[in-house]
């Protein structure tokens, strides 16, 4: 099982950048859990897509596209995606600086997108390896 912080709350942090993620999902929480360490500065607040907060607060973002891709939320309400989610992120947070360039090489879009499809499309498998599911979660997804 996942150890779960504390995360920050867009009500907590209602100047930043809001992480949309599979709260059901223990490899999503435990990416959401790392990346609070990447976010030393405190531009993040959390909010698990199965919270009924998300569903009032964007009526627009579909659930079957959150259920496939983490979203974040900037302070100008523009919404990055998946492997855009990741890159955005590498600009955004100090501690991701390095990553940055490696995720800006002219073309390779397409690459992060592809790469970050295959993991997130074998999450539920991925952390069924790894970790103890909680109410067979991971199972039902598979």
């Amino acid at each position: 099982m996942t150890d779960t912080i504390q995360l920050p709350t867009p009500a907590e942090r209602p100047d930043a950048d809001i992480v949309l993620y599979d709260g059901q999902c223990n490899f999503c929480r435990a990416g959401v859990n790392n990346l609070v360490w990447w976010d030393c500065c405190n531009h993040l607040a959390y909010l698990s897509i199965h919270d009924p907060e998300v569903a009032q607060r964007w009526p627009d973002l579909p659930f079957e596209r959150l259920m496939r891709e983490m979203c974040i939320v900037d302070r100008e309400e523009h919404r990055h995606w998946g492997a855009d989610a990741v890159r955005y992120l590498s600009r955004r947070l100090r501690r991701l600086w390095w990553l940055a360039p490696l995720l800006h090489i002219p073309f390779t879009m397409p690459l992060w997108r592809w790469l970050y499809g295959l993991v997130a499309r074998n999450r539920y498998r991925i952390a069924g390896k790894r970790v103890e599911c909680d109410g067979g979660t991971c199972h039902l997804h598979r």
